[in-house]
C-alpha cells in the first residue's frame, strides 16, 4: 500500500472543524486526484500527508517519505534554490570536501551522492530554467519558474510518493505538457491536487473530499462527473418520490382525521337520542377521542419517517445547481474593430520584446486567446492594450469603447467592502435585495460569507464575486479581459465561471494556459507571441 490515512482530523486555531475523521487509502504507483470546494481543505490534507502540519487527530502511513510540489511559495522567500530542493546540506560536504575538508561529518552528510550538483544543474535544464544558479533565492524568480524548481526536484530526488498542489498553475503550455508526461510516466505513488481538468482525466482514480469525508470515484474526472450526475439524477428522483408519498401521507392524515370525527359526532348523537346517560356518554366520548389520538399518532410518526427520508436526500443534493448566467448584451455591433495594431513592438534596453512585429485586430464579438510561453510578453501586450504604455514602434489604434480588466490582483474590488456591499455597489439596477441575495447564493456565496470583506477572499472567491457584480450590473462591458482567471478557483467554481463567460455576449480577450478553459468558453481566434 502506498498511503493510509486512518481518522484523520483537523481543527483550525480558532476551534473551527476543517474535517474530522477521513479514511482512505492509495495503493503504490496509484495515480489519485484529490478534488473539493474551496475551502473543503484538500491542501491542508495534503500538507498532512506531506508531513508539514500535524492533525488534531488520526495517522498517516507512507511507504516512504512524499516529495511535496507546492501551490504557494511565500514560506520559501528566505530559501535558496538548493535549500528549497533539500540539497543544501550535501552541496555545501560536496564543495567543503573539494576544497580540502575531508572530515567524516563532511562524507557523512554527502552519502556518496558526488554528482549531486550535476544532477540539480541538469534537472533545472531539463524544466528549461537553467539560467536559475542552485544558490540565487527564491524570492529573486517568477511563480512559474518556483514552480518548475519544485517539479525539478523531482528528478534529483526519484521520489516513490510525490504530492502536487496545483502543479500547473503558471506553467505556459510546453512546460503544462511536459508535466501532463511527467505524471503519466511515473511510477511513483501520485496525488494531485488542481482545478486543471486536462490533469485530471490523465489520472486513474477521483478522490472528492466533501462534509461526509473522502469519497472515491474509479475513474478520471470526466468519469466523476458523469457518475455525479447520475448520482444526483437519482438523488433527485428519490426525493420527488418521497415528496409525494409525504404530500399523499398529509392527505390520508387528514382525511383519516375528519373522518373519524365525523364518525364520533354521529356516535355521540345517537346515544343522545337512544337516552344514553351523561357519564357513560362521556365515557364513550373519552375513548373515542384516545382512539383518535392513537390515529393521529400512527399517520404522524409515518408523516415524520417520510419527512427525516426527505432531508437526508436533500442534504445530499448539492446547494447549487448548474444555471444560467444573464448579462446584459454590451452596446457594439458585431463585427466593429476596437483595436488594431500595425508592426507594433516593445523596447527594453536589452532590444524588442518581439523578434517580428505585432499585427492584428480585435474586433467586437469576437472571443481571442493570447498565447506564448512565459516570458513572451503576454503581460506587455495587455499593459499596451490598456494604454498603460506606448508601442516603441508602430501604431496601436483603439477605439472608443467600455472594458472590464480582471487582473491576478483582482483590483476591481474594493477590499474595505463587504461581500454584500460589493455586490451593492454593482447594483444600477436596483435590484430587490432577495434577488441579490439569490444571485449570490448561485455564485456559491453561503450566507455566512455575505459580511467578510473583499480582502479575506481567496482568489477564487473574488474572481466567482466580479462575475457575480456583473451580473447585477445593467451595462455589461464591451470588452471584458482576463488574465489567468483559472488560477485558484476549484474545479466546482471554475463550471460556475466558465458558464457566465458563455453567456457574456461582448468580446473576450484572455490569457490562460488552460487549453481545456479555452475552449470551453469557445475562443475563436489566437494572437500568438
Amino acid at each position: 500500500m502506498g498511503i493510509v490515512v486512518k481518522q484523520i482530523s483537523y481543527v483550525h486555531s480558532n476551534k473551527e472543524c476543517l474535517f474530522r475523521d477521513i479514511n482512505f487509502s492509495v495503493s503504490k504507483g496509484q495515480k489519485i486526484a484529490l478534488i473539493g470546494a474551496n475551502g473543503s481543505g484538500k491542501s491542508t490534507l495534503l500538507e498532512i500527508l506531506a508531513g508539514r502540519v500535524e492533525p488534531a487527530s488520526g495517522d498517516v502511513a507512507s511507504i516512504n517519505k512524499p516529495f511535496y510540489v507546492p501551490q504557494h511559495f511565500g514560506q520559501y522567500d528566505d530559501l535558496t534554490v538548493a535549500q528549497a530542493l533539500g540539497i543544501d546540506g550535501k552541496m555545501e560536504a560536496l564543495h567543503a570536501i573539494l576544497n580540502g575538508d575531508a572530515s567524516l561529518t563532511n562524507f557523512a552528510q554527502l552519502d556518496d551522492d558526488w554528482n549531486v550538483e550535476e544532477r540539480a544543474l541538469a534537472a533545472l535544464s531539463l524544466w528549461n530554467i537553467q539560467h536559475i544558479e542552485l544558490a540565487q533565492p527564491m524570492k529573486t524568480i517568477s511563480g512559474g519558474e518556483k514552480t518548475k524548481v519544485f517539479l525539478s526536484g523531482i528528478t534529483i530526488h526519484l521520489p516513490s510518493v510525490i504530492l502536487f498542489d496545483e502543479p500547473s498553475n503558471h506553467l505556459d503550455v510546453e512546460s503544462r505538457e511536459q508535466l501532463y508526461n511527467l505524471i503519466q510516466t511515473s511510477k511513483a505513488t501520485t496525488i494531485v491536487v488542481s482545478h486543471d481538468r486536462t490533469l485530471l482525466n490523465l489520472l486513474d482514480v477521483t478522490f472528492e473530499l466533501n462534509q461526509s469525508g473522502v469519497e472515491v470515484y474509479g475513474g478520471n474526472y470526466d468519469f466523476f462527473k458523469m457518475q455525479k450526475e447520475e448520482r444526483l439524477m437519482a438523488l433527485e428522483a428519490q426525493a420527488d418520490h418521497k415528496e409525494k408519498a409525504l404530500r399523499q401521507a398529509k392527505q390520508i392524515a387528514r382525511e383519516a382525521a375528519e373522518r373519524k370525527q365525523k364518525e364520533n359526532s354521529r356516535g355521540n348523537q345517537k346515544q343522545i337520542k337512544k337516552g344514553v346517560p351523561r357519564i357513560f356518554i362521556n365515557t364513550i366520548k373519552n375513548r373515542s377521542e384516545q382512539s383518535t389520538s392513537k390515529l393521529q399518532e400512527v399517520h404522524s410518526d409515518k408523516v415524520n419517517g417520510i419527512l427525516q427520508n426527505l432531508q437526508q436526500l436533500k442534504r445530499q443534493l448539492p446547494e447549487v445547481k448548474e444555471f444560467k448566467v444573464t448579462f446584459e448584451n454590451s452596446n457594439l455591433h458585431a463585427g466593429k474593430i476596437l483595436i488594431k495594431a500595425e508592426d507594433v513592438n516593445f523596447g527594453y534596453s536589452s532590444g524588442y520584446l518581439w523578434e517580428n512585429p505585432l499585427n492584428f485586430q480585435i474586433r467586437s464579438g469576437e472571443r481571442i486567446a493570447i498565447s506564448g510561453k512565459n516570458g513572451s510578453g503576454k503581460t506587455t501586450l495587455l499593459k499596451l492594450i490598456l494604454g498603460k504604455v506606448k508601442p516603441s514602434e508602430g501604431a496601436l489604434i483603439i477605439a472608443d469603447f467600455k472594458h472590464l480588466y480582471i487582473d491576478q490582483e483582482y483590483s476591481v474590488l474594493d477590499n474595505e467592502l463587504t461581500v454584500f456591499e460589493q455586490v451593492q455597489e454593482f447594483n444600477s439596477q436596483h435590484l430587490p435585495e432577495h434577488r441579490l441575495k439569490t444571485l449570490l447564493h448561485q455564485f456559491l456565496f453561503k450566507i455566512d460569507m455575505w459580511n467578510k470583506t473583499c480582502k479575506q477572499l481567496s482568489g477564487g472567491e473574488k474572481m466567482k464575486l466580479i462575475f457575480c457584480c456583473l451580473v447585477v450590473s445593467n451595462s455589461s462591458p464591451e470588452l471584458i479581459i482576463l488574465d489567468e482567471p483559472t488560477n485558484n478557483l476549484d474545479v466546482q467554481s471554475l463550471e460556475v465561471i466558465t458558464s457566465a463567460i458563455k453567456h457574456y455576449k461582448g468580446t473576450l480577450l484572455v490569457i490562460s494556459h488552460d487549453e481545456y478553459f479555452i475552449n470551453e468558453i469557445g475562443v475563436n481566434e489566437r494572437i500568438a507571441l
